[in-house]
C-alpha cells in the first residue's frame, strides 16, 4: 500500500500510467464494453463505478489542455449522452479547474475505433449504459 494514492490505482495501473506520455489515451469503460476485444491491455475494477474509478484516474492523471477533445465520451446508439456522462463531466471539469474540452462520438463508427489505440484500457463495474470514456494525458 502507498499512503496517498487512491486504492483503485492498484500497480498494474499505476505502472500503464507511468508509462503514458502526452497525447497517449486510457480508455475508462462500464462492465459491458468489449474491453478484452478492443484493447492492448486490460486493468479490471469490477467493484469501481465509473465516478470512482475517473475520480482516481484524476488524482495522478493531467487531461490534456492543448489537443482537442481531452475527453472523448460514447453517445448512445440514438445519438445522446449516457446517464453517467453529467456527473462524470462535473468531476473533470471540478478536479481540473479548467473547462475541459470534449466530444461525444457513436459507438459503432468512432468509440470503437478510438478505442483499441489506447494505451490501457480500465473496465469497470459501472450498470449506467454507455458510460464510456477516452481521457487523454496533459502535461503538468
Amino acid at each position: 500500500m502507498l499512503k496517498g494514492i487512491d486504492p483503485l490505482l492498484v500497480p498494474d495501473l499505476l505502472a500503464e500510467l507511468a508509462r503514458m506520455g502526452h497525447g497517449d489515451t486510457v480508455a475508462l469503460v462500464d462492465r459491458n464494453f468489449p474491453a478484452h476485444s478492443h484493447a492492448r491491455t486490460v486493468i479490471e475494477l469490477p467493484q469501481a463505478d465509473v465516478q470512482q474509478a475517473l475520480a482516481a484516474l484524476l488524482s495522478v492523471l493531467p487531461l490534456d489542455r492543448y489537443d482537442a477533445p481531452a475527453v472523448v465520451h460514447m453517445l448512445t446508439d440514438e445519438g445522446a449522452e449516457s446517464p453517467a456522462t453529467p456527473a462524470a463531466r462535473e468531476l473533470w471539469r471540478a478536479v481540473e479547474g479548467f473547462e475541459v474540452s470534449e466530444a461525444g462520438v457513436d459507438r459503432h463508427v468512432q468509440f470503437y475505433e478510438l478505442s483499441r489505440a489506447a494505451r490501457v484500457t480500465v473496465r469497470t463495474g459501472e450498470t449506467l449504459p454507455y458510460a464510456c470514456y477516452l481521457l487523454t494525458k496533459g502535461t503538468l
